[in-house]
């Protein structure tokens, strides 16, 4: 079964477009997406899955199963960076050990939208309060590798300045504030305003996508080269750790009661990385630690683990738990 979900997976056109990238750059095609294209598809997907979670969220209400949820999100957002940065401790100094930490203790909103599309592909449900979830898990990584760097490495932090900046970083980054914002105007205006919106929003959502994983190929492979810093260690963590934060979530749904379509994709978010919104923030508050080594662990070894096989694997492991 799970070979089958792999191989279903894969001969996804969406997947497809992601490799294809790839493909591009280590045959050294010209093809390139344009930076302004590339920000107008992030922006798109994030107010498309903003809009279709406030929608689902006004649906279905703040029921239980979404206060259940919600609090679990909030439990693995500050337990994943913990129990990563003393892992990392074993091989990296204080700041790498922050900075990787963080990203994997964050979460990566495409892996999120590629994995709804997993489901609707299969027609399983999920609860709108997801999308509230996604956001909830984004920002308190990026807290949690402050605090540790403050209470492990005191006489280089500059606690004011630091405070500031990654409070603002954590809570008004673009992508957080949008896809807040996004979820907001889609509880508030209900059925009616996801039918207005839905032709752009709704419609053209798949067409969007595979744009933006084309792109992503192509940034993930030019990526590649950077691995060589990263080296063996860091390349085993940044497979094992989002398979291992994907079967404690699914333990934690399992004795919470989600439903199989929510511990799927409390999985993937518990799994994913960030390579954007805390390598931003870790630029500000970290900048002792190597962009270099934590920025290509998230984008280039495990987010195409996670769209690739991740998916399918997670997806296996709730069927055979939930």
């Amino acid at each position: 079964m799970w070979m089958d979900l792999i191989i279903q997976n894969v001969i996804n056109p969406f997947i497809l477009f992601f490799f294809l990238g790839m493909l591009a750059i280590l045959l050294k095609s010209d093809l390139d997406i344009p930076q302004p294209l590339s920000k107008l598809f992030s922006l798109y997907l994030i107010i498309s899955i903003g809009l279709n979670g406030g929608y689902k969220l006004h649906q279905s209400g703040l029921s239980v199963d979404a206060l259940k949820a919600l609090a679990l999100a909030i439990f693995m957002a500050f337990a994943v960076p913990i129990y990563a940065f003393f892992i990392l401790r074993l091989k990296l100094d204080i700041y790498n050990s922050v900075a990787v930490s963080a990203c994997y203790g964050s979460v990566s909103a495409v892996t999120f939208i590629t994995a709804t599309s997993f489901l609707n592909s299969l027609q399983i449900e999920y609860g709108g309060y997801m999308v509230a979830a996604l956001a909830l898990m984004e920002s308190p990584a990026i807290i949690v590798g402050f605090i540790l760097l403050s209470i492990f490495n005191p006489q280089n932090t500059n606690e004011e300045r630091s405070w500031n900046q990654i409070l603002k970083e954590a809570f008004l980054n673009p992508s957080v504030f949008l896809l807040l914002g996004s979820l907001a105007i889609g509880f508030s205006t209900g059925e009616k305003g996801w039918k207005t919106m839905e032709p752009l929003f709704g419609d053209l959502f798949k067409g969007m996508l595979a744009f933006f994983l084309l792109d992503m190929g192509i940034i993930a492979a030019r990526r590649l080269e950077d691995l060589k810093k990263v080296g063996v260690f860091l390349i085993i963590f940044a497979i094992t750790l989002p398979v291992f934060n994907a079967f404690v979530a699914l333990l934690l749904a399992k004795l919470f009661g989600l439903s199989e379509g929510d511990a799927f994709l409390f999985a993937v978010l518990s799994a994913s990385a960030s390579y954007i919104a805390v390598p931003a923030a870790m630029r500000i508050s970290v900048p002792e630690a190597n962009p270099s080594i934590y920025v290509p662990m998230a984008l280039a070894l495990t987010f195409p683990f996670n769209i690739a096989i991740g998916l399918p694997l997670y997806y296996y492991l709730a069927t055979f738990l939930i």
